[in-house]
């Protein structure tokens, strides 16, 4: 049994999702993988229902959805799976390799090493992007200093959707609480984590464009995370994200 579950949500993946699994599967420390797949035309489940089979009973599981629901309601579809069997440490991960699943070992050190929440920043010192068109870059930099200005947490890559959380930051929050389901949804879990007292490390990691399949970012995300921010920090009470 892992102590670990790294989540990776998917729609349309097949030309990365075995590549990305057996990825984390080489690494040193044992990793389990949650794929949470909402209803690709593609084959996607097809492939990750394979590997199930033939190869990763007992590591590898898929939960699957009946559309395209949102990343945030994966994400919290796939944090309620893992706290019911009982993961120490949960993850986010693209199935893209815009992450690289080397870095998970090093998120995971600093939550074994006292954060509660540890995040794949490309902003922090020793952080790169790569294979990005200028106008993406900054729009994204853009978005993360408009973040830390609205809310003050203490974050430079408050968009990053490369975590580490443990499980006593994924217990201490209302899931119900939380509102968005695009790149917004990262910026609020990591307010909520923050607003709860718990304490976030960021690791630099280079983050590198996808090569295979299709970008998911559209102009109604940036507008939710624009927009979403202002409400957020607004509609803001103590307490507010607490699961009591």
């Amino acid at each position: 049994m892992s102590d670990s579950i790294v989540i990776i949500p998917t729609y349309n993946e097949k030309e990365n999702i075995e590549n990305i699994i057996r990825a984390v599967f080489s690494l040193e420390k044992a990793f389990h993988v949650l794929v949470v797949e909402d209803n690709s035309p593609d084959g996607t489940a097809d492939i990750v229902k394979r590997l199930i089979k033939e190869e990763f009973s007992g590591r590898l599981f898929i939960e699957e959805r009946k559309g395209k629901l949102g990343l945030g309601t994966a994400y919290i579809h796939g944090f309620r799976w893992s706290l019911k069997r009982g993961y120490e440490y949960t993850f986010e991960m693209d199935a893209d390799f815009s992450h690289s699943p080397k870095d998970l070992e090093r998120l995971y050190a600093a939550c074994v090493n006292g954060a509660d929440m540890s995040v794949g920043s490309r902003y922090v010192k020793g952080g790169k992007l790569e294979n990005w068109p200028i106008d993406r870059i900054l729009l994204s930099y853009g978005a993360s200093v408009y973040v830390r200005l609205v809310t003050w947490i203490p974050v430079k890559d408050s968009t990053a959707g490369f975590v580490c959380y443990t499980k006593r930051v994924l217990e201490a929050i209302d899931f119900d609480k939380i509102r968005f389901v695009g790149y917004a949804f990262q910026i609020e879990m990591k307010f909520a984590t923050h607003t709860l007292g718990f304490k976030i490390k960021e690791i630099p990691i280079t983050f590198t464009d996808r090569v295979e399949g299709t970008s998911k970012m559209s102009q109604g995300i940036v507008k939710e995370a624009i927009m979403g921010v202002i409400r957020m920090k607004t509609s803001y009470s103590k307490g507010k994200y607490a699961n009591n």
